[in-house]
């Protein structure tokens, strides 16, 4: 064979076969491509004037806020004062200027103050021109004491030990005289005796014969001498009945 047609049909089966196999190979899965995004363009800002100032207004300052009070402390407890040791006395009556004696010894006139007195018992006496003396017996405490004397007031606590003489013997007894009038308390019940002043027919001292006589209007007499056969006590009783019986008669208030 022509050495020229053999390479010619060499080449043909070259060509068809590389055609073939063009046509029959397997086609590879398509790939995608992801196309990235355009790029977003550049903005340049604007160049702005800064806004011219604006005058602002004058600050106001807020109101101090009050700082919260303390709570109040309370006080410590004063310490009790000392009891007093002394007493003081503040003494009135109704008659004003009345002059005071405190056991003997003048000490003012009245209405009067007294302090840095002794506690215990004192004896007041209060005397005022035109009115009889009044003597009182007071028990002054320590610390302030308050004591009203009344000079225009009567009042009559008298009492006395007696014997009273009967026609034959006698009997010992108390004489009593009170503002409502005279009592005679005695064992023998038949001499003893409730008068009132309005009873009373006679009622007499006889200073040297040491006797006092009472005798009840339209009845019956009793004739006293002192115990201790002492005219002084029988002046001394009937001395104060009659002054305390004018003082009523007088229209002196009764002593409360």
């Amino acid at each position: 064979m022509n050495r020229g047609i053999l390479v010619a049909v060499i080449a043909a089966v070259v060509v068809l076969g590389g055609a073939a196999y063009f046509l029959h190979r397997p086609r590879p899965e398509p790939v995608e491509v992801s196309t990235p995004p355009a790029a977003a363009p550049r903005v340049v800002p604007k160049k702005v004037d800064p806004p011219a100032p604006v005058a602002s207004a004058p600050a106001v300052a807020e109101p101090r806020k009050a700082a919260p009070k303390a709570a109040p402390v309370a006080p410590a407890a004063p310490a009790a004062p000392a009891a007093p040791t002394m007493a003081s006395l503040t003494l009135e009556t109704d008659v004003p200027g009345a002059s005071v004696f405190i056991d003997r010894q003048f000490v003012g006139n009245t209405p009067l103050s007294l302090d840095k007195l002794e506690p215990g018992t004192k004896r007041i006496q209060v005397t005022a021109t035109g009115f009889d003396s009044v003597q009182k017996s007071v028990e002054l405490v320590a610390g302030p004491n308050a004591v009203t004397i009344r000079v225009k007031e009567v009042s009559l606590n008298a009492k006395t030990t007696v014997t009273h003489k009967h026609a034959m013997g006698s009997c010992e007894g108390t004489l009593i005289a009170t503002l409502d009038g005279l009592r005679y308390d005695t064992t023998n019940k038949g001499d003893a005796f409730n008068l009132p002043y309005a009873q009373l027919e006679t009622f007499v001292v006889d200073y040297l014969q040491k006797n006092l006589r009472v005798k009840q209007r339209g009845g019956k007499t009793w004739n006293f001498t002192d115990k201790n056969d002492n005219a002084d006590t029988l002046f001394v009783f009937h001395r104060d009945v009659e002054a305390a019986r004018k003082k009523l008669a007088d229209g002196y208030a009764r002593s409360q």
